[in-house]
This record gives structure tokens, sequence and C-alpha cells, in this order.
């Protein structure tokens, strides 16, 4: 069993913090204890009792949790907030992992482009009329240069 996993096991209020955390996104997520317990493989006396802080559950079903509960690991155990949105697109991560492999100044080009473009679309949302997206649709740019 890992370091972490013995400490929250031991420390009473480590539990007590994963409990509500666990609980929480269930709710978030619409679930009943017997629907998560479905997907985690695990039945729903058994979820009671990580949701009530009595118990921990072992790694793989802690992997199953966060997956189902689309989160992580990580926020989960930790409740970090900053590690609770996984990157779903998996070009972009894969794009990232290959700029770690630039030098700084080329790697600090690729971040104030991305800047750009994140102000870029920050202005346009900001000056659509109140229900309208600012993003345009796939395609639509296709549809004038024909």
């Amino acid at each position: 069993m890992t370091p972490l996993a013995l400490t929250m096991m031991e420390d009473a209020s480590l539990r007590k913090a994963f409990a509500a955390r666990l609980k929480e996104l269930r709710k978030q997520k619409d679930l009943t204890q017997k629907e998560l317990a479905q997907r985690i493989g695990a039945n729903y006396q058994q979820l009671n009792k990580y949701e009530c802080g009595l118990h921990t559950p072992p790694l793989d079903k802690l992997v199953s949790l966060a997956e189902a509960l689309e989160t992580t690991m990580d926020y989960l155990v930790t409740g970090d907030p900053t590690q609770n949105v996984p990157l779903h697109n998996t070009q972009l991560l894969e794009r990232f992992k290959a700029l770690e492999g630039f030098n700084a100044q080329d790697q600090e080009m690729v971040i104030k482009l991305i800047d750009a473009m994140i102000v870029k679309q920050r202005v346009e949302s900001a000056m659509q009329p109140v229900g309208k997206s600012a993003t345009p649709k796939r395609g639509a740019h296709a549809a004038h240069r024909s």
C-alpha cells in the first residue's frame, strides 16, 4: 500500500475530507450510491463506507472512482481543485508534451501565441450580444471559401 493511502487510512480528518469530496462529486453527477458502486464494481454498502469516511478505497477502486466521476485521483485524495480538470483533448496534450522538448525561447513564443489566442477569443466573446456564441461553428469558414 502506498504511503499516502496508509496516511489516509490512519488520519480520520483526511478520510472525512476524502469522503465529503466523493459524496459531493457523486451528487453533482446525479448518481445514487448503487449506481456509482455498479460503475466501479463494488457494492453500495462499501461505497457508503467510503462516503462516511469509515474505509478508504484500494487503489484500483480509487482509479475507477476518478474515472466514473470524471475527475482526477489527485483531486479525490487531496482536494486540490487545480488538479480537478483533466485535459480531455488528447491532441492538445500530445502537442504540449512535444513542446517540453523545445528550447526555452521557443516555448515562450508558443506560450505568447496561446495567450494571444485566448485574449482574441475573450474579446470576441465580450463583443457578442448576450446569448450569442463568439466561436464559429465547424465548417463555417469553409462555406465562405467557395
